[in-house]
């Protein structure tokens, strides 16, 4: 198989999950071998940063890359969106820190880019082989990504954060599996008791009920409600019987733990090309996500 890129030039615009500054990006081809490159027109002709692992330098609640000054940041989704395209080059201007959230999921990525299709290029895929079974484990936490030598890539993903509304969530991706339908539209999530602690560590600034499933897991007042509206500059908000801010309605009764399937196909990108693996990861973050990318390039042959 070859390499492939974009047809064409994508525009994307909107605020930043964290940051909350707004972003104009534009996402088109690029030459073979390139990879995925980013580009902050903000900084002058020269301000470009690889999708790699080696330029990791945050993964607290996203994946941020840099090299030198420049720096971007939450960029799992469009690299999941390309990866489950089927794109291995692409080059991404952006003209802020941070790639926009959109609606929390890779959707309007993909519903941008599929009708066109892809360019198939000259040279070929670049695959990334293991020679042996990889485990990279967290202690502190629980979780755990393994990847298994295969001719295949395939994904097996359970997040449990002893959540009485979520519960415990498996699902699975192959390629039988329609990543455009399937895995794209779902969105990012996080804990309504977490949400003051991320404002007071300067996250989520752009976060919002457009944007994010918030998860309710216990009972909270009308003063607590009415507090977290003027925060998320809402009219008011309110729980769901089911324990979801805003009465929000799922697109799948485990979007949650698809979106982590979403993540970890974006961040496991960063080992440069297209994986052939079995991979089953227990509770996966961005941090464990990008440590497992960093060991699959020095041990992948």
């Amino acid at each position: 198989m070859n390499q492939r890129t974009l047809q064409k030039k994508y525009s994307f615009e909107g605020k930043g999950l964290h940051t909350g500054k707004y972003a104009h990006m534009v996402v088109g081809p690029a030459p073979e071998n390139t990879g995925i490159r980013f580009h902050r027109v903000d900084l002058g002709a020269d301000a470009f940063v690889d999708a790699v692992a080696a330029n990791v330098s945050s993964t607290a609640r996203s994946t941020t890359i840099s090299k030198g000054k420049v720096s971007v940041g939450t960029i799992e989704h469009i690299l999941s969106a390309l990866t489950g395209l089927g794109v291995d080059n692409a080059l991404i201007e952006i003209d802020s820190t941070e790639v926009p959230i959109l609606d929390g999921s890779a959707r309007l990525y993909v519903e941008a880019m599929s009708p066109d299709g892809v360019v198939e290029q000259s040279e070929p895929r670049r695959w990334i082989e293991l020679p042996e079974e990889v485990v990279v484990s967290d202690r502190k936490t629980g979780a755990y990504i393994k990847l298994s030598p295969a001719e295949d890539l395939s994904y097996d993903v359970t997040i449990n954060f002893d959540s009485r509304v979520l519960g415990v969530q498996s699902v699975h991706w192959d390629s039988s599996v329609d990543y455009a339908t399937q895995v794209a539209p779902c969105r990012t999530f996080c804990f309504f008791h977490e949400i003051k602690n991320l404002l007071r560590f300067g996250l989520v600034k752009g976060g919002d009920i457009e944007n994010a499933i918030v998860i309710v897991e216990k009972p909270v007042s009308d003063r607590t409600l009415a507090r977290m509206a003027k925060l998320l500059k809402q009219p008011e908000v309110t729980v769901s019987p089911s324990g979801y801010l805003s009465n929000l309605e799922l697109r799948f009764p485990d979007e949650c733990g698809r979106h982590k399937l979403l993540d970890i196909m974006g961040d496991l990108r960063l080992v440069g090309g297209f994986l052939k693996a079995r991979i089953t990861a227990y509770k996966p973050g961005h941090g464990i996500n990008t440590k497992t990318a960093r060991t699959i390039v020095e041990k992948s042959i």
